[in-house]
């Protein structure tokens, strides 16, 4: 068995695919994905299907106490190496002390796995979380942020030899957001798609797979502000206003407010003149993708760029309705529009 130890998703599915396992997989947090993920894999590889039968047990939290859980844990697996018990909704399992005394003194035939979803373990139950330590992996899985979801999309297609060109990928990001869940079920459907020996995703098929317009999305909205192109701007916000489903004012700020934030950034690089020294001075993966930078530097002053900055703060302030008693997200979202390109 591994060392009992707290690690990333990543290391936590390589250790398992390696067969180092531990007594105890406590998985919580805001994003069901990862927590399924590893609580699937454990369930799928670790017994074989002869084995599960009599070794392989499912609970749900909102039907059993800690004090049946841990006497669960406590039984011998029948002619096989491990037992495995997984408890889905953890987070309703009330009275913790028996668990607790358990995770201090843990069967290593044992492998518990408690998927505790929608937040974590109440910061005041320190040996309690201590415990957990002790006898396995604490695992939080953490709402990933818009602007991770490019790279998640990237790395979920590239470990299935597909790739994504940057157009695609932020149409797939603005149109779906971080429902992991979701977002990889319509990568998968994407994939299915692909006509035999392609392995390249292209705008058109995400329109086709997804119902994402090519031409009216946050990447293209991006692309006319970057050059100050105001026709085709406004008529993206127009073709939103009139299709509210296909993009919303809360899917394009963070995007915008990204953009901007780094194009600030852009200018206090060394060497601003260079697209290969902002790429680097950005931490940008290519420097390729600096280009807009340097078309947005061309574009925007570094005074307008803090404008609008502040400006993008204050629109999201009144999207979430502070001193904004009635005016709509598309309104705002014309509003903001006309600042940056005026």
């Amino acid at each position: 068995m591994a060392e009992a130890k707290n690690v990333s998703f990543g290391q936590i599915m390589k250790d398992l695919e390696a067969r180092k396992f531990v007594p105890v997989y406590y998985l919580m947090g805001e994003e069901s994905y990862y927590i399924d993920r590893i609580a699937d894999y454990i369930a799928d590889h670790v017994l074989q299907p002869e084995e599960r039968d009599f070794n392989q047990t499912v609970l749900f939290g909102s039907d059993v106490t800690a004090s049946q859980i841990a006497d669960y844990a406590r039984r011998y697996p029948m002619m096989a190496e491990y037992q495995v018990v997984i408890v889905k909704e953890a987070q309703n399992v009330k009275q913790t002390e028996p668990l607790e005394k358990y995770f201090k003194a843990p069967l290593r035939s044992t492998i518990l796995v408690m998927c505790h979803k929608n937040g974590a373990i109440d910061g005041r139950k320190k040996e309690y979380v201590k415990a957990i330590q002790g006898a396995g992996v604490l695992f939080e899985s953490k709402k990933l942020k818009d602007r991770d979801l490019p790279v998640f999309i990237e790395r979920y297609l590239g470990a299935k030899n597909v790739k994504i060109d940057p157009k695609s990928t932020q149409m797939i990001s603005d149109n779906i957001g971080a429902d992991l869940s979701r977002l990889t079920s319509e990568l998968d459907k994407v994939i299915l798609s692909l006509p035999e020996g392609q392995r390249n995703v292209t705008p058109e098929i995400v329109e086709e797979q997804i119902g994402v317009s090519k031409e009216f999305n946050g990447f293209e909205l991006r692309d006319a502000l970057v050059h100050r192109n105001i026709y085709k701007a406004n008529l993206i916000i127009k073709y939103f206003d009139e299709n509210p489903k296909a993009g919303s004012l809360y899917s394009f700020l963070p995007m915008l407010f990204n953009f901007f934030q780094n194009l600030m950034i852009a200018y206090y690089a060394p060497n601003n003149k260079s697209q290969e020294a902002v790429g680097e001075w950005l931490e940008l993966r290519n420097s390729w993708a600096a280009k807009d930078y340097m078309v947005g530097m061309r574009n925007y002053t570094g005074v307008k760029t803090m404008q609008i900055i502040s400006k993008i703060r204050e629109i999201d302030a009144k999207s979430k309705g502070l001193d904004n008693p009635n005016t709509p997200p598309g309104e705002l979202m014309k509003e903001l529009i006309f600042y940056i390109l005026h």
